[in-house]
């Protein structure tokens, strides 16, 4: 890992910004293009393409075993949906997570989208999944950006999901650093934990991603031996973003405004990353 332990550099945080805005113009592109009928493997090919005319590689297909741009998850699927030719129907709830590296950095992030039109108490039932993890996800940014330890981002998570729903959070899945490589320490829990992690302070670069069940947590695998699915068949939905943590705030690195937007009701302002 690149930099002070878990923290970069002002020349490292610098390197993050093009990766993280190519990753959110390529779930831009996608999330256009969601409409019934068309498949996931349709959406890969989108992904995959922006990605590629901005001289990005989508740093999912490095993953050893894996091919694609996206994993897509569609319904009970909680996370490593592989795309394939099946159409998605009206009022599927589909979350896409995607990625680019350029420069030597990472950019992660996933969104969910329900499908226009289905039976209207599926569809409703789906949105409201979707807004309250994508709302879960937003506390925890904007815990991010006062809190002391890391920590604060999980209890934020939580505290958000239980004022607004019985949904479960996932234990086995859970955000973490990223720079250099797309994975790397500290992890990010999506809840309350004993130990609180490391210093919030600049340098540190993490993504959030708070992955929620309807039902049960329990899960199994697919013969494909990635697609991870609720062992309930109950919906499950994820939000992601990529995060940097600089000398002059925050800067959500997957999010074209910087998280102008989903930080505001929050009261707090995101700062753009100097380039050195």
């Amino acid at each position: 890992m690149r930099g002070r332990g878990p923290y970069k550099s002002r020349r490292e945080l610098a390197g993050m910004r093009e990766p993280g805005r190519i990753t959110a113009l390529a779930l831009e592109a996608v999330e256009a293009a969601i409409a019934p009928g068309v498949t996931t493997l349709e959406l890969d090919a989108i992904a995959e393409r922006v990605i590629r005319e901005h001289g990005a590689v989508p740093n999912f297909q490095l993953e050893p075993g894996y091919e694609h741009t996206l994993c897509v998850n569609v319904n009970d699927v909680v996370v490593h949906g592989i795309p394939d030719d099946e159409p998605l129907q009206p009022g599927d709830l589909i979350t896409v997570d995607c990625g680019a590296t350029i420069g030597g950095f990472h950019g992660d992030a996933a969104i969910s989208v329900v499908v226009p039109g289905g039976d209207p108490e599926t569809a409703a039932a789906r949105q409201r999944l979707s807004d309250v993890t994508r709302g879960a996800l937003w506390a925890g940014v904007a815990a991010l950006a006062g809190a002391k330890q890391l920590g604060e981002v999980g209890i934020a998570i939580e505290e958000h999901i239980e004022a607004h729903s019985d949904y479960g959070i996932s234990e086995d899945y859970i955000g973490h650093g990223i720079g250099a490589s797309m994975h790397e320490d500290p992890p990010v829990f999506n809840y309350r934990t004993r130990v609180m992690g490391p210093a919030v302070k600049p340098g540190l670069c993490v993504a959030i991603e708070p992955i929620i069940h309807a039902g049960s947590i329990e899960t199994t695998v697919d013969d494909d031996g990635w697609s991870v699915r609720s062992a309930d068949g109950a919906d499950a939905c994820q939000w992601e973003h990529s995060v940097a943590v600089h000398s002059g705030g925050i800067w959500v690195l997957t999010a074209l405004d910087g998280g102008a937007a989903g930080l505001a009701p929050f009261g707090i302002e995101p700062t753009p990353i100097p380039d050195r």
